[in-house]
C-alpha cells in the first residue's frame, strides 16, 4: 500500500484565505488518495467552508490556530510571539515529523524564518533558497533564489544549482537539467564580483551540467533548466515576468474585444489561446519550495486562488516519494 504524505496547510493565509484555501485543500484530497491534509486555522471558520464540500473525512483534518501573522508583521517578532498562530503549528507538525511538507499563502516572511528557525536546516545546507517553478515556451525551469537570500556567497550558488538540479531531475523529470547563471551578458567575465566569482564553481562541478551564464531575455526563451542567482537579482526575474505576462493578456483580451471583425476571430482562436495561455500561468505548478530544510516548506503567490493551493499540495507528494532531502543530503552536503 502506498504511504500517504501527509500535508499541514495554513487555512489562514492569503488574501483569499481560508475560503480559496480551503477549497484548494478539498479539491487536491479529492484529486489524489496519497495526500491527507491538516488545515491549521480557526477550527469554527475552517469548519464553516468545509460545510460547503464532499471530500472523504480520513484525508482531511482540521487543527485549531487560534493566532493569525499578518502579512506587515516583522517576521522574527511574529514567529516568536505567535506561537499559535497556523503558520508556527503547521511548521512545528513538519519539525516533530506529524507531516511532511507544509503549504502556505501567507507571510513570506514568517514563513522563510519558520522553515529556518524551527523546521531547520540540512546539515551542511549553507542558505535555503525559495525556488518557484517558472514557465516558458519549452516548458519550465526553477529559478532559485528568487526571495530566500537578498545576499549570497558563491559556495551558496553552487549549492542552489545541487539542489536545483535534484529537484529539476526528480520532480520535474528533466534529466541532466542545463545550470545556468543568471548574468548581464553571456562571457565569462561579465557580471559583479558575485558572479564571476561562482562562475569557475560551477563550471568545475561535475555534479551538475553547467551551460553558462544566460542573460534575461533569454530565460522566457528555455535558456537553462535550472536558473541561479541570488534572492535580489531573481525576484525582479520573478516579479517583470509576472508583470509582464499579465499585462499581455490584458493587451489581448482588449485586441479581441475592439472589433466585430476581431470579436469573431476571438470565437475562433479562444480554445487555442486558451490552452496556450495556460501553460504560461504560474497557478499550474504550484508554490515555491523553500529547498535544503529538514521537511518541505512551499510557499504560494499571495493571491493564491484555489487551483494554485491544490498545485502545491500535489506537488508535495512527488517531493516525499522521489526522496528529495536524501538526495540533496548526498549529492549536495557529503561533498560539501
Amino acid at each position: 500500500m502506498t504511504e500517504m504524505v501527509n500535508v499541514a496547510v495554513d487555512a489562514m493565509g492569503g488574501d483569499h484565505a481560508p475560503g480559496e484555501v480551503v477549497k484548494g485543500a478539498v479539491d487536491a484530497v479529492n484529486a489524489d488518495p496519497r495526500v491527507k491534509v491538516f488545515l491549521t486555522g480557526r477550527e469554527s471558520v475552517i469548519k464553516k467552508e468545509l460545510a460547503q464540500y464532499t471530500y472523504k473525512a480520513e484525508q482531511l483534518e482540521v487543527v485549531h490556530a487560534e493566532e493569525v501573522i499578518e502579512t506587515g508583521e516583522p517576521p522574527v517578532m511574529a514567529i516568536r510571539k505567535k506561537k499559535d498562530s497556523s503558520i508556527v503549528k503547521a511548521m512545528y507538525m513538519v519539525k516533530n515529523g506529524e507531516c511532511d511538507a507544509l503549504v502556505s499563502a501567507g507571510s513570506t516572511g514568517a514563513v522563510l524564518v519558520g522553515g529556518q528557525v524551527i523546521v531547520g536546516r540540512i546539515k551542511g545546507v549553507e542558505r535555503p533558497p525559495l525556488a518557484p517553478i517558472i514557465p516558458n515556451i519549452k516548458g519550465v525551469s526553477l529559478l532559485l533564489d528568487c526571495g530566500a537570500n537578498v545576499d549570497a556567497r558563491p559556495s551558496q550558488l553552487l549549492q542552489f544549482a545541487k539542489m536545483g538540479s535534484v529537484y529539476m531531475e526528480s520532480v520535474i523529470g528533466i534529466k541532466n537539467p542545463r545550470v545556468g547563471l543568471v548574468n548581464i551578458g553571456v562571457e565569462e567575465e561579465k557580471g559583479n564580483a558575485l558572479t564571476k566569482e561562482a562562475y569557475p564553481l560551477l563550471q568545475n562541478c561535475p555534479e551538475i551540467n553547467f551551460i553558462g551564464n544566460v542573460e534575461a531575455r533569454d530565460i522566457v526563451y528555455g535558456g537553462a533548466d535550472v536558473l541561479v542567482c541570488e534572492a535580489f537579482v531573481g525576484n525582479v526575474v520573478l516579479k517583470m515576468l509576472e508583470g509582464v505576462s499579465g499585462a499581455l493578456v490584458e493587451k489581448i483580451k482588449a485586441g479581441m474585444m475592439s472589433s466585430t471583425r476581431s470579436k469573431i476571430g476571438a470565437l475562433l482562436v479562444k480554445p487555442a489561446l486558451k490552452k496556450t495561455l495556460k501553460g504560461f500561468s504560474t497557478e499550474e505548478y504550484g508554490g515555491a519550495p523553500l529547498l535544503g530544510l529538514n521537511g518541505l516548506v512551499v510557499k504560494t503567490h499571495g493571491s493564491s486562488k484555489a487551483n494554485e493551493i491544490k498545485n502545491s499540495i500535489l506537488q508535495c507528494i512527488a517531493f516525499k516519494e522521489q526522496k528529495i532531502n536524501q538526495k540533496i543530503k548526498e549529492q549536495v552536503v557529503l561533498d560539501h
